[in-house]
């Protein structure tokens, strides 16, 4: 199976019929069907790994100011507690312990519900411990690579640039510190140095304005610690708007 980080920007994207909601459509149509999904989700931090073990995990809303049809959402996937047993197996070290209650944050249901409709694919959460730095996160996702050939499509939602104490209402054109860094990383992943994104922090003075708090960055790591030699890289959504980057990565497809 590729593997997928995803842009997720507004929740709002995944009932708004715009051009990020139409190419997710078109993904779920264009890759292999897998049989379960694992996904990184930037709206569930925790201390310490854990990973979602509900059968039945309920669609969570975790926003607010948002119109009554966003929240009338549901996203009925049943869940794997299989899978949340696979990826214990998987991972030596850190341990990684079992929620038996958490259910799809927006995150996973905004993407997900365009890509694959029906809600008739096993999805499982997994957890960000996001006061770990980048490494140990790359580190861990290197352990989840038996994944790809059982079927399972590793996804990270969050976004490369997310800094919303810049954004306004209305905004269209990409501030010029979020470019920069957008195509910063787009550059590194292209050229498959991942080493420098670990550590984001240290890439100059844009780092720290798109990436003010690690949580939408962590899960693009989970994606590129999956990637083998070989693997084709492509973008998607290669947009910036105001302080927030769509930019999507599709990885082995």
């Amino acid at each position: 199976m590729p593997v997928l980080f995803l842009g997720h920007g507004s929740p709002m994207n995944a009932i708004e019929d715009n051009a990020w909601r139409r190419s997710w459509q078109a993904l779920g149509k264009r890759l292999p069907r897998p049989k379960a999904i694992l996904c990184i989700s930037a709206h569930w931090e925790t201390q310490g790994v854990y990973v979602g073990s509900a059968e039945h995990p309920e669609t969570i809303h975790d926003f607010r100011g948002f119109p009554k049809a966003l929240f009338d959402v549901r996203y009925p996937a049943p869940g794997s507690p299989e899978l949340a047993h696979r990826v214990a197996e998987l991972v030596r070290t850190p341990r990684v312990h079992f929620d038996s209650h958490r259910g799809l944050d927006h995150g996973v249901w905004s993407v997900l519900q365009p890509m694959y409709p029906e809600a008739d694919i096993p999805v499982v959460p997994l957890s960000l411990s996001s006061l770990q730095p980048g490494a140990w996160h790359y580190d861990l996702a290197r352990q989840l690579d038996p994944l790809r050939d059982e079927g399972v499509l590793v996804v990270g939602s969050g976004n490369i640039v997310h800094n919303l104490r810049y954004w306004r209402m209305g905004q269209t054109e990409p501030l010029d510190w979020a470019q920069r860094f957008d195509e910063d990383i787009a550059d590194r992943i292209a050229e498959g140095h991942h080493e420098g994104m670990m550590g984001y922090e240290t890439l100059g003075p844009d780092a720290l304005l798109a990436v003010p708090t690690p949580e939408h960055y962590l899960p693009l790591l989970y994606v590129l610690g999956l990637q083998r030699e070989g693997d084709a890289v492509e973008f998607i959504n290669e947009d910036v708007v105001g302080p927030i980057s769509m930019r999507s990565v599709l990885i082995g497809a």
